[in-house]
């Protein structure tokens, strides 16, 4: 299949070296409006992983100024969308319109009703719609979500996940709201959407927290009412410019034992009720590849994403701006009829 890559920031970047080592995907195309990303140097593209740090072969590869001009290039099968979230729903609409399968960066829309636009869209063209929640990928949280359903460790009683990093220096357009949706949405769309995968949808939501953009700071604390869990909570987002350091973990409270993950140097283990610390064994798996191989499976045999509908994903979108609208209202809890 026939791979289109629209922007080459750091997640465009990162995705175009993850397709290269998928069999059956072919890079066909690139976009972006810099022409040093066009020649394949993007040693000057940073995120809060890192930078990419390195130049690419570009040489086989046809390039487009513009994402509008390579969503209706008929020699791309499907377009792989890593552009500021204000551009999602129209540059898909576009593609899908084109007869393109598309796979979306998160958060998949700025709101749940763009988001809802591209899933008719997807439905009316018979084409694959999928976001690219990569949390959903990733194997210790993917291992953790398996664990939770085989029913192994009785029912979940609380769980709290936390990501962090540095307010982006390194990207204008994620630092403006009216783009992004700002830190707190565009962090921890991550793990809002692994709730709604790993326990479905709340009843309920509230948050409070504090926002100052100039400054880098923009954190939230909010909490997901579910029936039978007695605390559900999803913390963090940027912590100042440049310096702060990415992490991301999880402790997730059951019957038979507790789960505990931190990116920061402790592995996914489980603390057991008979008081030992048990180590979950995770493949060594990219979580970037996982997903993008996933997808080409699916828009190859056209086959909805199951792992990763885009209606779970249009849900955790509808669901951070719910978080933001209790943080806004002092901790008010407001219902979540997603």
């Amino acid at each position: 299949m026939r791979i289109a890559v629209l922007g080459l920031g750091f997640m465009g970047g990162t995705h175009v070296k993850a397709w290269r080592q998928i069999p059956g995907a072919e890079l066909a195309a690139v976009a972006s409006p810099d022409e040093r990303r066009l020649s394949g140097d993007l040693t000057g593209v940073a995120g809060n992983l890192g930078g990419t740090g390195e130049k690419l072969d570009f040489s086989t590869v046809t390039k487009y100024r513009r994402a509008e001009d390579a969503v209706r290039d008929s020699g791309v099968d499907a377009v792989d969308i890593c552009l500021p979230t204000d551009l999602h729903e129209r540059i898909a609409v576009s593609a899908l319109r084109s007869g393109k399968h598309v796979l979306v960066e998160k958060p998949m829309a700025l709101d749940g009703a763009a988001a809802g636009r591209m899933i008719d869209e997807a439905a009316r063209h018979g084409r694959i719609l999928m976001a690219a929640q990569v949390v959903r990928f990733i194997p210790a949280y993917r291992a953790a979500a398996d664990i939770l359903r085989s029913g192994r460790l009785g029912a979940v009683r609380s769980a709290i996940f936390r990501r962090r990093c540095a307010a982006p220096a390194w990207s204008a357009w994620l630092s403006d709201p009216s783009r992004s949706g700002g830190g707190v949405f565009d962090l921890l769309i991550h793990d809002i959407d692994y709730c709604l995968h790993a326990f479905g949808r709340p009843e309920a939501v509230s948050a409070s927290g504090y926002e100052d953009l100039p400054r880098g700071i923009d954190w939230i604390l909010a909490q997901f009412r579910y029936p039978s869990i007695g605390a559900m909570a999803v913390s963090g987002g940027w912590h100042h410019p440049a310096a702060f350091p990415f992490s991301m973990e999880f402790t997730i409270v059951a019957d038979g034992g507790t789960l505990e993950f931190d990116s920061a140097g402790a592995p996914l283990a489980e603390y057991g009720a008979d008081g030992l610390r048990h180590p979950v064994d995770v493949p060594d798996l990219d979580g970037y590849r996982e997903e993008l191989a996933y997808f080409l499976e699916c828009a190859s045999r056209g086959q909805q994403p199951l792992r990763c509908p885009p209606e779970e994903s249009a849900a955790a979108v509808s669901l951070g701006r719910l978080m933001l609208e209790s943080r806004a209202r002092n901790g008010e809890t407001i219902p979540c009829n997603l």
